[in-house]
This record gives C-alpha cells, structure tokens and sequence, in this order.
C-alpha cells in the first residue's frame, strides 16, 4: 500500500503562481512513476505531468512551459509547481503513483484560479 498526500491548492489569480506537494507513504525509490492528474467540473480526469524513477518527466500541452514536476527523494515528496495559471487550470489536482503494477491516489486538492 502506498498512502498519498496532497497539498498546496487554493485560490490564485491568472497569472499567479501555486505549488503543489504530494508525500508518499514509502520511500519513492520503490515507486516506479508519480503523477499529477486533474478533473475540471463536467470533464474528464486528464494527465497532467509525470515524473518517473529515472527522472524523465512528461507534461500535457496545455501545461508545457508553464508547470514543473520534481522529486524531493529524501523527504518522499513529488512537487508540481505551477506557474502562469489560467481560469482553465482550475480543477481538483490528484497525486497519483504507480508501483508493481498497481496504482494509487491522494484524495485530491482544489486550485481555483479567477480574479
């Protein structure tokens, strides 16, 4: 079992700046790909970056250039830091982490973005 837990979500205007966090319950080592998805109201949860053991990273268009995932190994954290928001970012961002062909989620946070 690998427990996850979000933070770092809330309310920014467009333009601004969030970063978000994800400690997992086991060292990362073990984890073989962590994530970022998001699910706006009405739409689909979609991939948002990806971060995998080695270090290779893979984000969504919409977010290229703007977003950045890291890994934090000694303190078992996955960061998403989020730059240059738009209202179209607002959504409930999930961590999610994939290890021995099983999959695991946070229980998700809200970013809003709006003036």
């Amino acid at each position: 079992q690998v427990q996850l837990a979000e933070s770092g979500g809330g309310l920014v205007q467009p333009g601004g700046s969030l970063r978000l966090s994800c400690v997992a319950s086991t060292n990362i080592f073990s984890i073989d790909a962590m994530g970022w998805y998001r699910q706006a109201p009405g739409k689909q949860r979609e991939l948002v970056a990806t971060i995998l053991s080695n270090g290779s990273t893979k984000y969504a268009d919409s977010v290229k250039g703007r977003f950045t995932i890291s890994r934090d190994n000694a303190k078992n954290t996955v960061h998403l830091q989020m730059n240059s928001l738009k209202p179209e970012d607002t959504a409930v961002y999930s961590c999610n982490a994939f290890r021995r062909g099983q999959g695991y989620w946070g229980q998700g946070t809200q970013v809003t973005v709006s003036s």
